[in-house]
């Protein structure tokens, strides 16, 4: 299979050129514009989730060796959670190259978190199968290396640690409330408000509810470690 010249490109972007390059066709397709001929990402999706994560554990193993297993862990999810892997994806542009269905390109697939993330880990499983772990773990160091390098001790997503903050002080969890939706189908903006029964809160915006939550929950945490010293 001769890869097309977008492809070629991406192949410089992501590190690696293709022996099997039916592998990267495949990465890069979604379930939306799957043919009986063109077999959809899902299945290796499923893999490259699995050979990332062996990837950072090794790596975090060898940044850390004095850490233990409770800070390695909050450390590990920052890496390997799905809005990292989008993050990685649209730095190297992957999104420019997916193939999709009419349905998903008009509602701006090519922007969406989990599909970029989806595609991302996708692409680590064909990087596998084409030429072995050790071709796998150059190309995710590669991409992951610097975010390896500054994730915090104690990394944990927002809503976890304003959860875990409430417990401790023996409050029912958060709330997350949508105020807002805007802009078209395609490229919605989410302003959701984080609260907590004793009153606080606080409000973000972004691009996915998800984000939103996150940048909400990361906003009334900061006020009120902030508000504690």
């Amino acid at each position: 299979m001769k890869l097309s010249q977008e492809l070629r490109a991406f192949q410089d972007r992501l590190g690696h050129e293709f022996v099997r390059a039916e592998l990267l066709v495949r990465a890069v397709t979604h379930s939306s514009a799957s043919t009986p001929a063109r077999s959809d990402n899902q299945r290796l999706e499923f893999l490259g989730d699995r050979v990332l994560g062996l990837v950072m554990a090794e790596a975090l193993l060898a940044e850390d060796e004095a850490a233990s297993e409770g800070k390695l862990a909050p450390r590990f999810n920052a890496l390997v959670r799905k809005e990292t892997c989008a993050d990685i994806a649209r730095d190297i542009d992957l999104g420019a190259v997916l193939k999709l269905g009419r349905s998903e390109q008009i509602s701006g697939g090519r922007r969406k978190l989990a599909l970029l993330g989806d595609a991302m880990e996708a692409v680590i499983a064909a990087v596998y199968l084409d030429a072995g772990f050790e071709a796998a773990r150059g190309v995710i160091l590669r991409h992951w290396s610097s975010r390896i390098e500054a994730v915090e001790a104690d990394a944990r997503d927002a809503k976890t640690s304003l959860q875990e903050w409430a417990q401790a002080r023996r409050l029912p969890p958060p709330s997350y409330l949508e105020l807002d939706r805007s802009g078209p189908d395609h490229a919605p903006v989410f302003t959701i408000c984080a609260k907590l029964v004793s009153g606080e809160e606080a409000s973000a915006r972004a691009n996915s509810k998800r984000a939103a939550e996150q940048a909400a929950a990361k906003a009334l945490l900061d006020r009120l470690m902030k508000d504690d010293t």
